[in-house]
């Protein structure tokens, strides 16, 4: 977490649009491979998990990946982790170090859910205002919007039940964005277009890719 000031900037700054599909399972153990044991580990136990979803509805394979990420995944700041203020990890990246801030586990589940088939307009990585330790912080979030539903599920690391955003009274959407636009808080306003914003987010996609997601 940040100031909400400067998350606001990276948002602008760096938000770009993002692909989806199915992952290659073959770079990933490739890329795995050069990294450390625990990479190794989480990169397998990450592709069991998919194919034990063959047939699960959207709610069940959202709920797992959150509690993968959740519970394989320290919480902590960039700061603490890569001794600087902002980094967006990749998800090898994250599990090198076997820790990430709400960036980098809201990105993990990201990229797990499209390589799992769930469409990408159905998933929106959230800027919120959230209450939490008797102040408000800056904080992301996954929304997952089931299929003709209005209402989104939010998949969090502060909450780890998987709950609808009508649930969530601590969160107050700013951004959301995925890979068709870029919004005012969660509503159908777009407030712009994530194609022409380059940076941070664009970096990490970018190694999320060459790793496989």
């Amino acid at each position: 977490m940040r100031h909400l000031s400067r998350i606001t900037a990276a948002l602008v700054l760096s938000a770009v649009a993002l692909g989806g599909g199915a992952w290659n399972a073959t770079l990933m153990q490739e890329q795995a491979a050069k990294r450390s044991t625990g990479v190794r580990q989480q990169v397998s136990a990450l592709l069991e998990l998919s194919r034990q979803q063959s047939g699960v509805p959207g709610l069940e394979r959202a709920r797992r990946v959150n509690a993968f990420f959740n519970q394989r995944v320290d919480w902590r700041d960039d700061q603490e982790v890569w001794g600087k203020v902002d980094h967006w990890a990749s998800p090898m990246e994250m599990f090198d170090k076997g820790a990430g801030d709400c960036e980098d586990l809201a990105m993990g589940k990201y990229f797990t859910l499209l390589g799992l088939g769930l469409p990408p307009a159905s998933l929106r990585l959230v800027y919120v205002k959230a209450q939490f330790q008797g102040r408000t912080q800056a904080h992301m979030v996954l929304a997952w919007y089931p299929e003709g539903k209005a209402e989104p599920f939010i998949l969090d690391n502060i909450n780890p039940e998987m709950l609808p955003a009508s649930q969530r009274g601590d969160l107050q959407p700013v951004f959301s964005f995925n890979a068709e636009g870029l919004w005012q808080g969660v509503g159908p306003q777009g407030a712009g277009n994530p194609l022409a914003r380059l940076g941070v987010w664009r970096d990490a996609l970018e190694r999320a890719r060459a790793e496989g997601f």
